[in-house]
């Protein structure tokens, strides 16, 4: 804790329900601009995330002498108030807690995020003290998007209100006002100032700007006797100060010990609930920076909720999804914010992701719940409504992906696509062939015979077609075909085909492919998004924006496609594989203790020691690990 350069890169994400959070490095030494104590929605300004309150700093007063608990960057790589070199011990295992020694003093700090409410609790107890001590309290307030920075200017409004034990305050016209309020009654000293220069290494390493000014409008001090807590509330709206500790204790008690691998991965999950005012369930892409995608829904919805037998999330989320569906193949406006929704692979993700619900709870209650929403999505491919994926007389699906990205390689570098994808993609038709047989299942429950004879038919059709077009003289896949292009390429693209339940290639050929992505895209983090003996091969995610862009589905490692490796895997070679794949998820096991705490980040460099990079969370890689791990236990028995 003490040693920076092992400490700031560790970080800590805590969310709620309406997709607020709380993040911060481990020693609370904010890094990058998405930080803060409290960070939340604001509709009626946007769709961002907002960064109300930035940090809590808590400064020991004994004998009319101060020591700062607190710590921050700012230019020139000076760090103050170094208030790192007081803590002794630091646990996450239900709540962060850090223990501080300041001489005599000994002091416990545990944080909570409220789930249904937009508030940060922070509890001080003072566990040891040899004589008079007071709490001084420093709130830096920032008031701006998580994509902006804030500086000194003459807008920002000092006013504020007392409240019960604490006070009021809005900083700009549009914000909600932010409650900070106390257990005990404090003594508000109101000294407004900006602390300038506060710099945001993670920004900086980024190639973006990364200084800001945050306003401190004065500090609050309160007396506290050895053995006793205050409990300190952030938040958007007001609460009974006398409700503080109890509901303090209450958020404790319904959170779930993060003391193994899978508990972690299993709150990990929750963190990616999110509910909005009018009701509706969502799946949030990551953490900090992703709201609610339609790919990374599909994906992610199987392995968030029913690999942790959580049918009921699974539901409600579909449910919200499939409004978004319907709107979009009537050709209505959204009603839900579920993004990306016109990618032409999001409705075979959700048949794929259908079929999960299927071998969970059956085919029949799932063709009596999901069925007519399946054949409907079919049918619309299969009338050529979708504006940008056709299904050609072949039995194959076209996409065009010159202009922009249409795949989950969705990088985009001086307005173009760095994976220009067109053509015959293979994951889609690998899609589109499951999707097809599933559909005849769905038909067959439902009593359609007909229905189900023409999906049986055009799956047949597109199997023939799948085979000759994708499978190379080289023993594996093509990732795309378009025209006369035929793309060489060792992407994990092709490992959907060999990982499906309906696959359109036979056991030697599904072999082939599970080999080749063994031999050159297999790593302890996931599959590489590029063979190293592939052209462009490029696994560093770092430098400035457009570097990163280029690498991003160039080489570096994914651990969601890393769950259909392994479904392929044990599909192929049942329980002699079992070892292996089990020494690999030791890998993703390492992550809980590094990062983001407790969960996984987004993706991770392609070559060693692969560090973890972008977003501190990511759903899809949670999920898939999650789905992994459950398949695992299943062939175990």
């Amino acid at each position: 804790m003490t040693n920076l350069q092992e400490s700031l890169p560790k970080e800590l994400l805590r969310t709620n329900r309406s997709g607020a959070y709380s993040c911060s490095t481990i020693v609370d030494c904010n890094t990058r601009k998405y930080h803060g104590l409290l960070v939340v929605p604001v509709p009626e300004m946007d769709d961002e995330n907002h960064v109300l309150l930035s940090s809590l700093d808590c400064t020991v007063i004994q004998h009319g002498a101060e020591f700062n608990l607190g710590l921050h960057k700012y230019q020139g790589n000076n760090y103050s108030p170094m208030g790192h070199k007081y803590i002794r011990a630091f646990d996450c295992d239900k709540v962060p807690t850090t223990d501080y020694r300041v001489g005599g003093v000994l002091l416990r700090k545990e944080v909570v995020f409220q789930h249904y409410e937009d508030r940060i609790l922070i509890r001080y107890t003072l566990q040891d003290a040899h004589s008079a001590t007071t709490l001084r309290f420093r709130p830096f307030l920032a008031f701006r998007s998580v994509r902006q920075f804030t500086h000194e200017n003459s807008i920002v409004s000092r006013d504020y209100q007392e409240v019960d034990n604490g006070i009021k305050t809005c900083l700009y016209p549009g914000y909600p006002e932010l409650f900070m309020q106390f257990s005990r009654k404090p003594r508000f000293v109101f000294r407004p100032d900006w602390y300038r220069g506060i710099e945001y290494t993670k920004e900086q390493e980024r190639g973006y700007a990364s200084n800001e000014d945050l306003y401190v409008p004065g500090y609050f001090e309160v007396n506290i006797r050895k053995g006793e807590s205050i409990v300190f509330a952030a938040s958007t709206s007001e609460i009974g100060s006398g409700k503080l500790r109890a509901l303090f204790d209450k958020e404790v008690e319904v959170r779930s010990p993060r003391d193994s691998f899978f508990h972690c991965l299993v709150n990990a999950a929750h963190q990616f609930h999110v509910e909005d005012k009018n009701g509706e369930k969502y799946i949030f892409a990551g953490y900090p920076w992703f709201k609610a995608r339609a790919r990374d829904t599909f994906i992610s919805l199987p392995g968030l909720t029913l690999s942790i037998e959580e049918d009921d999330y699974f539901e409600a989320a579909m449910q919200t999804a499939e409004k978004g569906l319907r709107n979009f193949m009537d050709g209505k406006p959204l009603t839900v914010k579920l993004y990306e929704i016109e990618q032409p692979d999001v409705m075979l993700w959700a048949v794929w992701c259908i079929q999960q619900y299927a071998k969970e709870k059956g085919t029949e209650p799932c063709a009596r719940k999901y069925g007519a929403l399946v054949l409907d999505i079919l049918q619309y491919i299969i009338d050529k409504k979708h504006p940008n994926l056709t299904l050609e007389s072949c039995g194959l699906l076209w996409t065009d992906g010159t202009d922009r990205p249409v795949t989950w390689m969705n990088s985009v570098a001086n307005g173009q696509p760095v994976v220009p994808r067109t053509g015959y993609i293979v994951e889609f038709n690998a899609l589109w062939y499951n999707a097809l047989c599933f559909g005849a299942e769905m038909a067959a429950a439902n009593g359609a015979p007909v229905a189900e004879a023409r999906m049986a038919a055009l799956a047949e059709k597109c199997r023939g077609a799948f085979v000759e077009t994708f499978f190379n003289e080289h023993g594996y896949l093509f990732d795309y075909v378009g025209g006369a292009k035929q793309d060489y390429s060792v992407r994990p693209n092709m490992i959907f085909a060999a990982a499906f339940d309906h696959s359109p290639l036979e056991p030697d050929q599904k072999k082939k492919v599970v080999d080749i992505c063994t031999r050159e895209l297999l790593t302890p983090k996931g599959l590489r998004s590029l063979s190293p003996k592939s052209g462009g091969y490029n696994p560093m995610y770092v430098g400035p924006q457009v570097q990163r862009d280029y690498a991003y589905h160039q080489g570096t490692a994914w651990p969601w496609l890393f769950g259909f490796y392994m479904e392929a895997s044990m599909k192929l070679y049942k329980r002699t594989r079992l070892s292996f794949l089990e020494r690999q998820m030791v890998g993703y096991e390492d992550e809980m203790f590094y990062h983001c705490l407790g969960t996984l980040p987004e993706l991770f460099d392609g070559n060693p020691p692969f560090h973890g990079r972008g977003a501190v969370s990511f759903a899809m890689n949670v999920a898939e690990i999650l789905r992994a791990l459950e398949q695992m236990e299943k062939y175990k028995y």
